[in-house]
């Protein structure tokens, strides 16, 4: 564990800094060294650390100031604080600030090597307790696969169904719609959850490196092939294999993909051995694979064979209400991922994501939050912390295709603009607040 630790030396003293970076290397943590208050604040805002190691007495910005500061910016970061001028007060002080410990100088290398380990087994704890927490909530839920509108309600009903089957899916979805995510979920809740689910890029290979990568081949097939290797095929055995972009790939690798679905057995490239495989087929594309067939650059039996079942997955603009509860599910996991404090946003900044088209879907909403949480300097995310939907206006975008939907978006944008402010809201539409909490029960939201 020590390997993976970054400590930092926050010391006036050069002497001070390069002894116990000496010494903290020789145990295997990762160092970093800064001179100054302000230095400190500054690298803690720009990288992780676990533990700092911070000097009380010093000019300019002092130990108390400092560790308010990193504190604030990065509130998971445990700070040990030291000096040679003990007393109970400044203790006491610097444990309320948030300290984790202080140590007198000059100490004794056993106790600081005793505290760091403390703080190293509690962190590893507090990291296995989030992921068993995480893997518990995408067993019992949808993991990262976020919704409460009525198109993603009825997507979870249907991953619901399918997934005890065997059968093939085919999910269907512009880029950034979650395709992947929904290939997982249906693995995750079927009987071959504790099996491997393997996926494949289609169109990140060319032909000759996808069909090696799923088949595998046997030592000298062709030129560097100096071992045998396994394909993907052989490795999910038992489990799921996901291929995504299958629109992309050619007609050849196309029937001899054909020819595994139907006999559940394949040869390695060079090989004479007919290897039998028992695995689900799920397969994604954001290409109009009927579009493809007339074209001729799509095989229609092997469309047939993977359309058993089909799940479409509705662009973000045609479920802007799943925006507010997405955009703080993104700010969760960065503050986490990032060591960040948690933000709120302003109902102008929501009123951004609310009217922007989104032609990079969910995943272009999740690399823009990223940013937000990582430029933002504020409590709260602002529209200038979202310069991509610069002159984006707070009106809503394409008009939705019934009353009740239109109704719904209208009442969300509201609601959000006003903080969740009953109230407000309902003066704003010009309706009592029963009538507007029957709305909020009727349509589902939630803050």
């Amino acid at each position: 564990m020590a390997g993976k630790f970054r400590i930092l030396v926050v010391d006036d003293e050069a002497s001070v800094r390069e002894s116990l970076q000496d010494w903290l290397s020789e145990e295997g943590y990762e160092m970093g060294l800064a001179e100054s208050g302000f230095k400190a604040v500054e690298l803690v805002k720009n990288q992780n650390w676990n533990v700092v190691l911070l000097d009380l007495k010093m000019p300019g910005m002092d130990g108390l100031e400092t560790l308010r500061k990193i504190k604030e910016t990065a509130p998971n970061t445990e700070v040990i604080m030291m000096t040679a001028y003990a007393t109970m007060e400044t203790a006491v002080q610097s444990i309320k600030e948030g300290a984790y410990d202080y140590l007198v100088k000059p100490f004794d290398p056993k106790e600081m090597d005793h505290r760091i380990k403390k703080i190293t087994a509690h962190q590893e704890l507090l990291i296995e307790n989030i992921l068993l927490k995480k893997q518990l909530k995408e067993q019992v839920a949808f993991g990262e696969i976020v919704g409460q509108s009525p198109k993603m309600i009825e997507l979870f009903e249907l991953i619901e169904q399918v997934a005890p089957t065997d059968s093939t899916v085919l999910i269907t979805g512009e880029s950034g719609t979650g395709k992947e995510l929904v290939a997982r979920a249906i693995h995750t809740r079927s009987r071959r959850c504790y099996q491997p689910f393997i996926a494949v890029s289609s169109a990140a290979l060319p032909e000759t490196l996808l069909e090696s990568e799923l088949f595998g081949f046997e030592k000298g097939a062709f030129t560097g092939a100096d071992r045998s290797k396994k394909g993907r095929f052989e490795l999910a055995d038992g489990g799921t294999l996901f291929l995504d972009e299958i629109g992309d790939v050619s007609l050849k690798t196309q029937a001899n993909l054909l020819r595994v679905l139907e006999e559940r057995a394949f040869q390695r490239i060079g090989g004479t051995v007919t290897i039998e495989v028992d695995v689900r087929i799920l397969t994604a594309t954001n290409r109009d694979l009927k579009k493809a067939i007339a074209e001729g650059a799509f095989r229609e039996d092997l469309f047939y064979r993977l359309n058993v079942i089909s799940i479409p997955l509705p662009p973000l603009r045609e479920r802007r209400e799943d925006i507010p509860l997405l955009t703080r599910h993104f700010i969760e996991k960065f503050s986490f991922e990032l060591n960040r404090p948690q933000k709120d946003i302003s109902a102008e900044a929501m009123g951004q994501l609310l009217a922007y088209n989104w032609p990079g879907n969910v995943r272009e909403l999740k690399n823009i939050m990223e940013r937000a949480m990582v430029i933002s300097k504020l409590k709260e995310i602002l529209p200038q912390d979202l310069p991509f939907l610069a002159g984006t206006t707070g009106k809503p975008g394409p008009v939705p295709d019934s009353l009740e939907e239109m109704e719904k978006l209208h009442i969300t944008r509201l609601l959000v603009e006003n903080n969740w402010n009953i109230s407000r809201s309902a003066e704003k539409l010009n309706i009592d607040r029963q009538t507007l909490y029957n709305k909020i029960n009727k349509y589902k939201l939630s803050r």
